[in-house]
């Protein structure tokens, strides 16, 4: 699944006309990277939440069949939250099956294979990829202990309660057992709602640490737009260290 509704206000007025998640990055919608990328894992089928100018990522992708993909859109007349978000989105395409989730406006080359080996080795309900991020305060933060389990997670804290810069790079693995544990209705967050409350119920949740060269790059203002648009100029298709897919 991949979460595709966000406005991105803060980079108006170039949202005004185009969704965050189509912002053009080296010569190409900044979604259509990771599409691509997903299909370079063995990914065929997608879901994909919809909300600002939705017709923009219809019009650009279709049925996904030009890239060898199905891809099924779920629409929200309402932001629903990125909880909310996968639950709507289970109503129109079964998540029958552990499958990834994706935050459409970030991009990166994670290495789904390894992200789905850690996930079988530490088991659990969900497997999460961790960035190191210099500031933390704009993303949910986590400890891990000796076995890459999540032992705590906070989201968006504060200066004074930074106890981590390892963060949630917005790429998941989870298992359909998760979808028992989202509200039947209205806006619910991931972050800030349902991973603390797995973690206080017992739940097993796993961490997987990026690589530098599979990396993350976030558009959430103009200047890391800028910068996104300066270090990736050309999009190496394979991370540097990689092996065949």
């Amino acid at each position: 699944m991949l979460l595709a509704a966000g406005r991105g206000s803060r980079l108006a007025p170039l949202t005004d006309t185009v969704p965050k998640c189509m912002v053009p990055i080296a010569g190409r919608p900044l979604l259509e990277h990771t599409v691509r990328w997903l299909a370079t894992h063995g990914v065929t089928d997608l879901v994909i939440n919809l909300h600002h100018l939705p017709e923009v990522v219809t019009d650009h992708f279709s049925d996904g069949g030009e890239l060898g993909l199905r891809i099924t859109y779920s629409a929200e007349q309402e932001l629903q939250g990125t909880a909310g978000a996968l639950r709507d989105a289970a109503r129109v395409f079964p998540l029958d099956d552990p499958f990834f989730l994706w935050f459409g406006d970030n991009l990166s080359r994670c290495r789904l294979d390894r992200l789905w080996e850690a996930h079988r080795r530490v088991g659990g309900i969900a497997t999460m990829a961790l960035h190191e991020r210099p500031d933390p305060t704009q993303s949910g933060i986590v400890s891990l202990d000796a076995d890459d389990r999540i032992t705590r997670f906070l989201e968006k804290p504060r200066p004074d309660q930074v106890f981590s810069h390892w963060v949630n790079a917005g790429i998941l693995v989870l298992e359909p057992v998760i979808l028992g544990a989202l509200p039947t209705s209205g806006p619910a967050d991931l972050g800030r709602d349902i991973f603390p409350a797995l973690l206080a119920a017992g739940e097993r949740l796993g961490g997987y640490r990026l690589s530098a060269s599979e990396g993350l790059w976030w558009i959430d203002t103009p200047a890391d737009l800028r910068a996104v648009q300066a270090d990736v100029q050309e999009w190496d298709p394979l991370p540097r260290d990689a092996e065949s897919l």
